[in-house]
């Protein structure tokens, strides 16, 4: 039997709730509170189940290990949604707010699925084949070759070995994001903030040794 979360904090919520939204708060803390919190549930699960049914073509699992992953999604979206309900603050629709905590559960967990079933595996000829990636054959020619030489020189000489690691698993080996940020144990902030670094700093050693021009200055 799945016990009831702890109460909702009669704090929660400010003035300027819509009402849509402050009758949510209201149901949490009401005499029937459990009712809300059923319906809550639902409405995480619902979320959660699309959001798995909109990456669920990009994964190389399905049917119950996808219907797992929305039910444990929304469960644990569930306790965090009502443990940081006091600090709701009314800038969009409660639901709105809700709904976000289940489309990370799926996030997290997807890639913790997926970690747990394949772990990250970084192929050796996967430069090889970066060349067919963009479309281009043999008879590319000497540039692009040396361009790809050149890059892989740039990678091994210029980037961290965090960032080396980022690159070749999603740039190389397309390894799914929430995946890495598992493997890494880190956030999909801190790894796009990587692969964003890494990408600069071969960029900028391309273009010193003439394979590219210089970055776009921004305003």
């Amino acid at each position: 039997m799945t016990r009831c979360p702890p109460a909702v904090p009669q704090s929660a919520g400010g003035p300027d709730l819509d009402e849509e939204s402050a009758a949510w708060l209201r149901a949490l803390r009401g005499e029937r509170r459990e009712a809300a919190v059923a319906r809550l549930r639902a409405r995480l699960l619902g979320v959660a189940r699309g959001e798995v049914n909109r990456r669920a073509g990009m994964l190389p699992f399905g049917g119950s290990e996808l219907d797992d992953i929305a039910e444990q999604a929304a469960s644990d979206a569930l306790v965090a949604v009502l443990a940081k309900v006091d600090g709701f603050r009314g800038e969009s629709r409660f639901t709105t707010w809700a709904s976000k905590f289940a489309i990370l559960e799926v996030s997290s967990k997807i890639g913790r699925h997926f970690w747990q079933r394949d772990g990250v595996r970084l192929d050796p000829d996967a430069w090889d084949r970066l060349p067919a990636r963009f479309g281009l054959g043999p008879e590319s020619g000497v540039e692009w070759r040396q361009t790809i030489l050149a890059l892989r020189r740039a990678v091994d000489e210029v980037l961290s070995d965090r960032q080396r690691r980022i690159f070749e698993a999603i740039v190389l080996n397309e390894v799914p994001l929430d995946v890495l940020v598992v493997e890494l144990d880190s956030n999909r902030n801190a790894i796009y903030k990587a692969l964003f670094d890494a990408r600069r700093k071969l960029r900028a050693e391309l273009a010193a040794n003439g394979y590219m021009g210089p970055e776009p200055r921004t305003r």
